[in-house]
């Protein structure tokens, strides 16, 4: 039995925060970007999300962090304040066992408590079966796939926006 532990991040966590999305960079499509970003970016970055009120957590196996997610502003204009998209991503060592799975719960349950009514989710690659299927066991829908719309690893690449309502 896997048992996790949600929490929300601490700038101690950083490192490890940065060291799981580094492999998502450097070996994946489902994010768009091509260099990692440093410890102090994804500090930043994390600091942005937190400022809007927006839950950024990870999940701990044996005390050690083994995944994170976070919600951010699905875009800057005002008419989107009450849209979040997510992001979820689990140390590949981790992945199928169920930390996905937990780290979702908890995002769709923290950002319910606020005044968000949509999330939705951008999966870079649609391929990305893994990430879909999480999406759609939560509820997730898909509304489109935007085609070829990044370029990574010598090849165009597809994303799949899904979305799903916190509440009515």
């Amino acid at each position: 039995m896997n048992d996790f532990a949600v929490r929300s991040s601490t700038p101690e966590d950083l490192g490890e925060i940065a060291r799981i999305y580094r492999h998502y960079v450097l070996n994946t499509s489902s994010t768009f970007e091509v260099e990692p970003p440093t410890r102090e970016e994804m500090a930043k970055r994390r600091s942005s999300i937190l400022s809007l009120g927006l839950p950024y957590l990870v999940c701990e196996q044996d005390g050690a962090v083994v995944g994170y997610a976070y919600a951010n502003a699905y875009r800057p204009r005002a008419a989107y304040r009450f849209t979040v998209e997510d992001s979820i991503y689990v140390d590949p060592a981790h992945a199928g066992r169920g930390c996905g799975r937990t780290l979702m719960a908890a995002l769709i349950a923290e950002c319910e408590q606020g005044p968000w009514r949509q999330m939705i989710a951008v999966i870079g690659d649609s391929g990305n079966a893994a990430s879909i299927r999480l999406h759609q066991k939560f509820g997730f829908r898909e509304v489109g796939v935007l085609r070829s719309v990044g370029f990574k690893f010598d090849r165009w690449v597809d994303t799949v926006l899904m979305q799903r309502e916190l509440r009515s």
